[in-house]
């Protein structure tokens, strides 16, 4: 498989070695350096692209990729505002489209875990709920699209929060997120349920980033050859 890599930080890296070990070739890298290496022409050596960009220009690399005819799996976080235009654009290309706020398989894992514990906890009024996620310092956003990817899961299964904050909860119906940046830590996230008498929660801690790189080439994989706007559910077959 050729693989068009649009971001080539520590992610891009990472998944350019597990690549090369699979026997995958990278064609195309696209760093702030070339943008304008990234033409319909130089896209066309790719069988998929794979986004770890940033936030400004994960957008413009998507639609890039679409209107080029180039399946494109995207990890970049915080630029989901313009997500509903990507789908509509893929469906308008009748191309393929892949998000994940994580791709490592074992948050994917969690995430389906998370929207369980929700739903069991919807009649369970005594607990409280937060969110807390940590991640290294070079972090862009906060809270992290993991994080908010989990607060949704809880917030379409638990009636009594109606949105997610940062840090504060200021009324009773919202679900904070806290966040913290410490120097060398890939990702933790956690979720807590606390009553008066007791409390329940879940974590998830990555040891490296290779899990979200692993999980973004398997996604790679997948998505070569297939047409429409899909996520890690349909990769895993959750």
């Amino acid at each position: 498989m050729k693989i068009a890599l649009l971001g080539y930080g520590k992610m891009g890296k990472t998944i350019e070695q597990l690549a090369i070990e699979k026997g995958h070739q990278i064609v195309l890298k696209i760093t702030s350096e070339n943008k304008a290496a990234l033409t319909t022409n130089n896209l066309a050596k790719a069988d998929v692209a794979i986004d770890f960009s940033r936030p400004e220009t994960a957008f413009e690399n998507i639609q890039r990729c679409l209107t080029s005819g180039i399946p494109v799996v995207s990890g970049t976080t915080a630029w989901l505002e313009h997500y509903e235009e990507a789908c509509a654009l893929c469906e308008e290309q009748n191309g393929a489209f892949l998000y994940a706020s994580n791709f490592s398989i074992g948050v994917n894992i969690f995430f389906a875990i998370n929207k369980r514990l929700a739903e069991m906890m919807n009649e369970q009024t005594a607990y409280d709920i937060e969110l807390e996620e940590i991640h290294h310092t070079q972090k862009l956003d906060a809270p992290s699209g993991t994080a908010i990817t989990l607060a949704n899961g809880i917030l379409e299964n638990v009636d009594r929060k109606n949105k997610w904050t940062k840090e504060i909860k200021e009324v009773d119906t919202d679900l904070p997120i806290r966040s913290k940046r410490i120097d060398k830590v890939p990702g933790t996230h956690s979720i807590n349920y606390s009553s008066e008498i007791d409390s329940i929660e879940i974590k998830h801690t990555a040891f490296t980033r290779i899990g979200f790189a692993k999980g973004a080439l398997v996604a790679a994989e997948w998505i070569v050859d297939k047409k429409g706007v899909f996520n890690m559910n349909d990769v895993l077959g959750f």
